[in-house]
């Protein structure tokens, strides 16, 4: 093999192999990097901080100019609810039930000077979407009493926005849980009064809810008979940040309330920064493959005459190629230890950023990108190792 060896590196060119083994590295610690940032970012954008850690999204359907003209009622159908439910990153979906009435609302407390009234309008969503739990959310037929939850900014609102600006007393939770509210119910054919109470707020839904039990039975009463499609649903998911979330609702022209989407898109945008990078980082490692394949090609060339004479002096094919492919091998072994360690070196630059602004950050270990990093260094050495043995085949027949 000594001897072999000997005749053959003459034609060697360190400056061939030394950019080939520099692409090969800088592609190679572009996949490998890309990857890892990815998974050590992925956390940031996948943390849950919903109520009960549950991710919900209220869904509706984009107001346009386009819909106002044409004067569209932007409900949901039947059959994109059901389209809705049948996605993999719906866990259960829920539909906002309007009132099919009018509703007219007195409130006040004599003893703070406050009086109000106003119409309002009144919606439910089955019960295990509030996030709400009272023993006084509940109604049965003939009750006259019905409890009422509203959404905290409301209250907010009037705290700092309409009470301050007229000089008015500022209320509590506690306080508005004690105003008596005197609800009008006007249908079809019949009026009736009610009492009420706001028994608790929501973080979760912008609407003023009643349960669910109180409006089938009132739409049933005071309502005009006609079914009516809701114009929202709320969606429990998975994963709020899954891009396919972003992809469906797109299509679909939907949108959701407070922007609960805007850690959806940010991880999508992520992927798709990974992606082209990692495909410029395999662009590289495939030119580099083809300047080793290249420069392998000219350095048998040159040694064509050597060669045949080793092969027709008893050297099988087998212990002429191996000097060739031991040279590929090491190379490639070389690029890879190389940019693992590299890949370590970057690596804890960036994690000392993101953990002074993310103290809690779940940093995954490097696992899953050795297992990638191994795959791509096997492939690309097999690919070698299989064209120095065909070009060698070729010679071997040709002395034939």
């Amino acid at each position: 093999m000594k001897l072999v060896w000997k005749l053959l590196r003459q034609h060697i060119s360190i400056g061939q192999f030394a950019g080939f083994t520099l692409a090969n590295l800088v592609g190679m610690l572009i996949i490998l990097l890309g990857l890892q940032f990815y998974q050590d970012v992925q956390s940031i954008f996948s943390s849950r901080e919903s109520f009960m850690k549950k991710d919900y999204l209220v869904v509706s359907k984009q107001v346009n100019t386009a819909s106002t003209l044409t004067g569209k009622s932007g409900t949901f159908s039947k059959s994109e609810i059901n389209d809705l439910k049948l996605q993999p990153f719906a866990q259960s979906v829920g539909v906002f039930t309007p009132a099919d009435f009018q509703v007219t609302c007195n409130m006040g407390m004599k003893e703070l000077g406050l009086q109000f009234g106003t119409e309002m309008f009144f919606e439910s969503v089955p019960d295990e979407y509030v996030d709400y739990a009272s023993d006084q959310w509940t109604f049965q037929e003939g009750d006259t009493f019905i409890p009422i939850i509203l959404p905290r900014n409301y209250l907010n609102l009037y705290n700092f926005g309409f009470a301050q600006t007229r000089g008015l007393p500022k209320i509590s939770e506690n306080v508005i849980g004690m105003i008596t509210l005197d609800i009008t119910i006007k249908g079809e054919f019949n009026t009736d009064h009610y009492k009420g109470r706001i028994v608790g707020f929501s973080n979760r839904l912008n609407t003023i809810l009643v349960p669910e039990k109180f409006m089938v039975w009132a739409n049933e009463k005071y309502g005009k008979g006609k079914e009516l499609n809701p114009s929202r649903m709320i969606l429990e998911v998975y994963n709020p940040t899954d891009d396919a979330i972003v992809k469906y609702f797109d299509e679909n022209s939907y949108e959701t309330e407070d922007d609960k989407l805007a850690q959806g898109k940010t991880t999508w945008f992520l992927k798709l920064m990974v992606g082209v990078v990692m495909a410029v980082g395999g662009l590289i490692t495939g030119l580099a493959l083809y300047i080793l394949m290249l420069s392998i090609y000219l350095l048998v060339q040159k040694n064509t005459t050597k060669l045949e004479n080793l092969l027709l002096i008893g050297y099988s094919p087998r212990q002429v190629a191996a000097p060739y492919q031991l040279l590929t091998l090491g190379l490639n072994l070389l690029v890879f230890i190389l940019a693992l360690i590299l890949l370590t070196v970057f690596r804890g630059q960036y994690l000392a950023m993101l953990e002074t602004l993310y103290p809690d950050l779940l940093v995954p270990g490097l696992g899953q990108t050795i297992v990638v990093g191994i795959v791509i260094f096997v492939v690309v050495t097999l690919v070698n190792l299989l064209v120095i043995r065909q070009k060698v085949a070729t010679i071997w027949k040709r002395k034939d």
